[in-house]
């Protein structure tokens, strides 16, 4: 064990965290490094140390940070971030009421994803701006990092598990009206450029500050080349705090025509954007919507910083086998992977540590994953400086696994909410 002598206190004997430090000792991995023999301590909800043990040992405060037992093999990382997640653990954010998001929320916590954007589903308007009312609270209470709104406006033809009835071109009252209703949370929406008006959408977004992702799409290259360039040169020119000035692609391969060396399409346009640093591609990295060697391939190719591991997760996620609410629609869970009626993938299903250990047995490093969970989609919410990373002065959100990855406890701005820690 680290840290277990007379210094060492169990999490459950601390009730009142936010008044408290307390230290974790164990393998560091950040921002792509691994540092054994480190520290990460801990006071009130803020990082206060992140380094070397032997560094924090000559701190003369070193010890008012009493140890929280560990095994020798913990490996210490920052919180995960999951820019697109519809739900969990039964709970869908489009149609769930207050209480049940919130425990939703608490769920996905405990499995390590400490930050997120709640997604919602393309769906009649009253619908969709009625979710919106019910969200923009839990964003502004600091439970929500802000609201994902996946459509309405995709392509009928690409339209994956959304509903091809709430599926329809720009409409730039309703983007005013469901602004409103996000109570200025609205952080992304997925458009399909190929619809009459995108353009104008593009516009209407970043003047809203709000960052358009490329998704469910049926564009061809020429098409998607051009309205990426317009969503750089929008979010360039802008010149609004707090948010990334980088496109990114709602999640690459999934929901866009196939990939053809004559017809690059959506896909070849997005890989080419990504790997000249001109877009961030999601990716639903959780072995089932990528094939191992596509994981691999984009880790492989691409730069750090244009790779977001995603979830898309849905109420299936962490769930047992059987039938869920996905947006209103129904949707089957077998074997990890949630279908629709018609037998088409509907979400995923996976928590975002599961997304990050599917890429760690395909191949992919730990610290690339890592970085993909954490860094890069910090970056994307102009978080930066306050999570996705293990330094001083950031917000307390930290996990601790062994080195199989298996989940030992998870810290929320300090407070640990893993019950199983």
């Amino acid at each position: 064990m680290v840290g277990n002598d007379e210094n060492s206190v169990p999490l459950s004997s601390r009730n009142d965290v936010q008044n408290q430090r307390f230290a974790l000792a164990g393998t560091l991995l950040t921002e792509g490094d691994k540092l054994p023999g480190a520290v990460v301590a801990v006071d009130g909800d803020r990082i206060e140390f992140a380094g070397p043990a032997a560094v924090f040992a000559e701190r003369d405060d070193h010890d008012s940070f009493p140890f929280v037992p560990l095994a020798d093999d913990a490996l210490i990382m920052p919180g995960m971030i999951d820019l697109h997640c519809h739900g969990g653990f039964g709970v869908d954010f489009s149609t769930a009421d207050e209480q049940q998001i919130r425990e939703a929320l608490c769920r996905h916590y405990e499995a390590g994803t400490t930050t997120l954007l709640a997604s919602l589903m393309a769906a009649a308007e009253e619908e969709m701006l009625a979710a919106a009312e019910r969200l923009g609270p839990l964003v502004a209470e600091g439970l929500v990092a802000g609201i994902h709104a996946e459509g309405p406006f995709l392509s009928k033809v690409q339209n994956g598990a959304q509903s091809s009835e709430a599926l329809r071109d720009p409409d730039p009252d309703f983007v005013e009206e469901l602004v409103a209703a996000c109570q200025g949370a609205l952080r992304t929406m997925t458009y399909a450029p190929e619809l009459p008006g995108a353009d104008a959408l593009v516009e209407q977004l970043v003047s809203h500050g709000v960052i358009p992702s490329l998704g469910h799409t049926g564009a061809t290259a020429e098409q998607t080349v051009a309205s990426l360039a317009l969503v750089l040169e929008e979010l360039e020119s802008a010149g609004f705090d707090g948010y990334t000035e980088t496109p990114t692609i709602t999640h690459v391969f999934n929901g866009m025509a196939p990939w053809h060396h004559r017809a690059p399409g959506p896909v070849g346009a997005s890989l080419e954007a990504a790997a000249l640093g001109r877009a961030v591609l999601e990716i639903i990295g959780d072995g089932h919507h990528l094939h191992p060697q596509t994981l691999r391939m984009l880790f492989a190719t691409m730069p750090a910083s244009a790779l977001a591991l995603v979830t898309d997760a849905t109420a299936a996620t962490a769930m047992p086998d059987g039938d869920y609410q996905l947006g209103g629609q129904r949707a089957r869970l077998a074997n990890a992977v949630l279908r629709t009626d018609d037998g088409r993938i509907a979400g995923g299903s996976a928590t975002l540590l599961d997304c990050v250990k599917a890429c760690v047995n395909a191949g992919v490093s730990l610290q690339r994953a890592l970085t993909a969970a954490t860094t890069v989609p910090a970056a994307i919410l102009g978080l930066e400086d306050e999570v996705g990373a293990l330094h001083a002065g950031f917000r307390a959100d930290i996990l601790v696994t062994d080195d199989n990855l298996q989940l030992l406890a998870a810290f929320r701005s300090g407070q640990p909410v893993n019950a199983a820690a």
